[in-house]
């Protein structure tokens, strides 16, 4: 099997963190591993498959020899540094938003538009975690019965923005419990025992940004131009784990008998839907989970053509690093990412 010069750009962050440990699990043909950080630090080492490497900065010419270069970033910074990469001849897999809306770039969940990686330039982006997870349910009904519109509800856990915000809801959930007064940092206002609905900033339609982002990502994913999308961004004080609630409505009449059936055969669903033992996906049992986990599917009482279901997942792995992770593996497997053919 060819092995591959890989760099992890972002390797101590929470995504970054997490792409270590896919690789390794999933036997990825590493020939080299570089990891690298947007700030210098000094003495800071990782393991990668038992062997510490020392983490390095981020700089423009540190990807002449790199193949495959999986960028867990800011924005600001992806939109700096993917392009450089990519002119070094790395492939860059950008789980950012920086280039997800861009026209010349593929936005690929491998279970859904794998075939979109064949016309990468460079940069295949990664889509963000409530998009990735309700592509993934979506699309094997989609295939059978047309959508015509999507109205979801999602729960954002805390750890989709920073180590900062997980440290923030421990430390505000002990300030309640004793009395004390909270003074909020990382959001707008106290996210423990709290929901806040807003998640990025407020657009002029009064939409924020991140319900824009999963509304325009889910159509370009499933290349379902005219579906009707729209959601709605709450945050939880939920460590690990999106949910999300989602009503759907069909071209045609679809039982959820029908739906439970298509999906528990689609590649990354697990279905765990029996109400009468309160069995359904959560949070907490999904963390650290490779699938997307489908239940409470039933007739969307409102609509003689819709649904609704309850779709979990756990947004560092599915939703982030093995969603990149499963990107590079699809490009091998089809040619389209070789050691050593970097463009000049």
């Amino acid at each position: 099997m060819e092995e591959f010069n890989v760099a992890i750009v972002g390797a101590t962050g929470l995504v970054g963190e997490e792409v270590v440990k896919i690789l390794e699990r999933r036997n990825f043909p590493v020939a080299s591993m570089r990891l690298f950080a947007m700030e210098h630090s000094p003495g800071t080492k990782l393991f990668f498959n038992h062997h510490k490497i020392e983490v390095e900065e981020a700089r423009p010419e540190v990807f002449r020899d790199i193949d495959i270069a999986f960028f867990s970033v800011g924005e600001d910074s992806s939109r700096r540094l993917s392009p450089l990469a990519a002119e070094a001849g790395a492939v860059v897999i950008d789980d950012s938003p920086a280039f997800r809306m861009d026209p010349a770039v593929p936005l690929v969940v491998p279970e859904v538009n794998v075939e979109d990686i064949e016309r990468h330039k460079g940069i295949i982006a990664s889509p963000g975690g409530a998009a990735i997870q309700l592509v993934v349910a979506l699309c094997p009904l989609h295939k059978v019965t047309p959508i015509k519109r999507v109205v979801i509800s999602t729960y954002h856990a805390v750890s989709d923005g920073s180590t900062a915000a997980l440290k923030e809801l421990t430390a505000q959930a002990k300030l309640v419990l004793d009395g004390r007064r909270v003074c909020p940092h990382v959001y707008s206002h106290q996210i423990a025992f709290n929901v806040l609905p807003e998640i990025d900033v407020f657009l002029d339609n009064g939409y924020t940004r991140e319900e824009r982002r999963i509304e325009e990502e889910t159509r370009r994913i499933m290349h379902a131009r005219d579906m009707a999308v729209s959601a709605t961004c709450v945050r939880v004080p939920v460590y690990f784990g999106h949910s999300q609630a989602v009503n759907v409505e069909f071209a045609v009449s679809m039982t959820p008998e029908e739906a439970r059936k298509i999906l528990a055969q689609a590649p990354g669903v697990r279905i765990l839907d029996d109400p009468s033992v309160s069995f359904y996906p959560q949070p907490w049992a999904a963390s650290g989970s490779n699938h997307v986990f489908v239940g409470r599917i039933r007739k969307d009482v409102s609509h003689p053509n819709g649904l609704v279901m309850w779709v979990v997942a756990d947004n560092l792995r599915k939703g982030a690093a093995l969603n990149a992770v499963q990107i590079g593996e699809e490009g091998m497997q089809r040619g389209v990412i070789k050691p050593g053919k970097r463009r000049r």
